[in-house]
C-alpha cells in the first residue's frame, strides 16, 4: 500500500522514492498550483511516485522523480535534442530517444508560415521543446519558446553530439551550475546544448577542445564537485601539453 505523506512538501525533496510512495498531499497545499514532471501521478488529493528515483523540485512549482536511465520518457516543457528521421508535408518526424517518434509541425518556428517552411535533411540535429506528451500519442515538438520566440531552439550545426543518461543531463542543467561546466568555462571557450533526453551537443574552436569537454562531461556523473574540478584541471593540463 502507498504510504501516507506527512510534513511539508519540501521534506520529501531530494529523498529516494519508490513506486507507490505518496510524496505530496494536496490537502496541505491549499491555493497552490503545482506542475508534475516525469515519474509522478495524481490520485485524488495524493501525488504518488510511479518509478524509483529521487524526488526533485524546481521553482516555482515543478516536481518530478529523477532517475539515471538511458530511456527517455517525454514530458511537456522538456528541452531535448532531436534527430530528423523523415519529413512530411506538415511535419518533421524526429527521434528524441522516446518510446515513439515525435513530430515537429513545419509551422512551429518563429514567424513560421507556409511560404517560409524550413528544410531539414534526414540526420539534422535540432534543439527543440516538447509541447505535448500524452500517453499513447506521439510527442509534439516546437522550435519556439512559450513567448513565441526562437530563443535557443533550432538546428545545431557542426560540433559533436553524444548520448548519456537522463540523470547526467539533469545534473548538467541543475542550479547552481554543475561544477564540471563551471571549471571548464574558466579555462576554455565552448558551446553546449543539453537535452533532458540524455543527449549533449558540444562545439568549440578546435576538435581537441571538443574532445576535452565531451570527455569531462561523460566522466563527471559519478564524481563529487571537488573530483570534477580535479579531473578538469588534469584534462586542461593535458590539452595544453598537446598544443
Amino acid at each position: 500500500m502507498a504510504e501516507k505523506a506527512s510534513g511539508s512538501p519540501a521534506s520529501f525533496v531530494d529523498q529516494s522514492v519508490v513506486p507507490g510512495d505518496v510524496v505530496l498531499d494536496l490537502t496541505s497545499m491549499v491555493n497552490q498550483t503545482i506542475k508534475l514532471g516525469g515519474g509522478l501521478r495524481q490520485d485524488c488529493d495524493a501525488i504518488a511516485a510511479m518509478k524509483a528515483g529521487t524526488l526533485k523540485f524546481s521553482k516555482p512549482n515543478k516536481y518530478w522523480v529523477e532517475t539515471s536511465q538511458k530511456r527517455y520518457v517525454p514530458c511537456a516543457g522538456d528541452s531535448v535534442l532531436g534527430i530528423v528521421a523523415d519529413s512530411k508535408a506538415d511535419n518533421f518526424l524526429v527521434d528524441i530517444k522516446g518510446p515513439t517518434i515525435a513530430f515537429l509541425p513545419v509551422l512551429a518556428f518563429e514567424g513560421g508560415t507556409r511560404r517560409n517552411i524550413p528544410k531539414f535533411e534526414v540526420g539534422t540535429l535540432l534543439y527543440v521543446r516538447v509541447v505535448k506528451a500524452n500517453p499513447g500519442m506521439n510527442p509534439e515538438l516546437s522550435c519556439i519558446d512559450a513567448s513565441g520566440k526562437a530563443a535557443e531552439y533550432g538546428p545545431l550545426k557542426d560540433g559533436y553530439m553524444f548520448e548519456c543518461s537522463t540523470g547526467l543531463s539533469r545534473m548538467l542543467l541543475s542550479s547552481p551550475r554543475c561544477p564540471v561546466l563551471v571549471a571548464l568555462g574558466k579555462n576554455i571557450s565552448f558551446e553546449t546544448a543539453i537535452g533532458l533526453n540524455g543527449r549533449v551537443w558540444v562545439n568549440a574552436g578546435s576538435p581537441s577542445t571538443v574532445i576535452v569537454v565531451a570527455n569531462a562531461i561523460m566522466n563527471s556523473e559519478s564524481l563529487s564537485g571537488v573530483q570534477q574540478r580535479i579531473m578538469v584541471d588534469k584534462l586542461i593540463q593535458n590539452l595544453k601539453l598537446s598544443t
